[in-house]
């Protein structure tokens, strides 16, 4: 497969076939061809037995067959063979109810810290944990510290610093009840020198009914200019201009799968 220039990690395979996750970016559904002729199975034998596509919308309360778990990041690979060390399992059974993530930028232009809040729901017994998936542009910096704040503890952690990557559980206080929510908040704080911040996005692997995200600008230094963004699934960007100020927020309602963020310049 490589030779034709297609590459799938083990991990991949594995939640394939494990059902944990689907093939269904142009790139995943040519791997699955290569795979029949491979695996000397009849054209067709693998992708029919995927079923219907997934629903497409605003928002599913319930994803049957959800993203890939590394499908919105640079490098699938790399996130998905460390996100394999932690266990994911209830991941698309929790609900993505409300999110609200404040990033604080220094004055020397810097990412200082992150703060997120959620409000989860299960859809079934026993979710116990929520798995954070975070990554560095620039991989020659030190990763943040992760820091549970309320109603959850750190489970497992992956540092892979050569990939910029950190993947964290958070526990929960107990295993959820069908029906039940939970409120958590973590925060990622960056030590000095502060990796340079000129963009900052969520990506969404399943539906959010609501997600706020909030740019702290230092008053010391605030960009030129700024813009909110958006992206649903394989859909074009949605971009706008928005007023620096010593803070930005945008508001996304019945969002994803896809990613929102800002994007700022410090220079004309």
């Amino acid at each position: 497969m490589r030779a034709q220039g297609v590459s799938v990690s083990l991990a991949t395979l594995s939640y394939w076939q494990s059902g944990r996750s689907r093939p269904e970016r142009r790139e995943s559904m040519t791997a699955v061809e290569l795979l029949e002729g491979v695996l000397e199975l009849p054209a067709g034998r693998l992708i029919a037995s995927l079923g219907p596509p997934r629903r497409r919308g605003r928002w599913l309360s319930t994803v049957p067959v959800s993203p890939e778990v590394a499908a919105f990041w640079p490098r699938p690979d790399a996130v998905e063979d460390a996100v394999s060390e932690v266990d994911i399992r209830w991941d698309e059974r929790l609900t993505r109810i409300s999110q609200h993530d404040r990033v604080f930028v220094s004055a020397d232009g810097g990412e200082r810290s992150y703060h997120s809040r959620q409000v989860l729901r299960a859809e079934a017994d026993g979710p116990d944990r929520w798995v954070v998936i975070m990554h560095l542009d620039e991989h020659d910096r030190p990763l943040p510290t992760i820091r549970p704040l309320r109603h959850c503890r750190l489970g497992r952690t992956v540092l892979r610093p050569a990939d910029g990557l950190l993947v964290a559980e958070l526990m929960f206080d107990r295993p959820l009840r069908k029906g039940e929510t939970v409120i958590t908040e973590h925060e990622l704080e960056n030590s000095a020198p502060y990796p340079p911040a000129d963009n900052y996005e969520r990506k969404f692997r399943l539906p959010v009914r609501e997600f706020v995200l909030e740019i702290c600008f230092d008053p010391a230094r605030l960009p030129v200019s700024c813009v909110r963004y958006s992206r649903l699934d394989a859909a074009d960007e949605i971009a706008q201009q928005v007023e620096p100020s010593g803070s930005v927020h945008g508001v996304a309602l019945n969002f994803g799968p896809g990613r929102y963020g800002f994007r700022w310049d410090w220079q004309k």
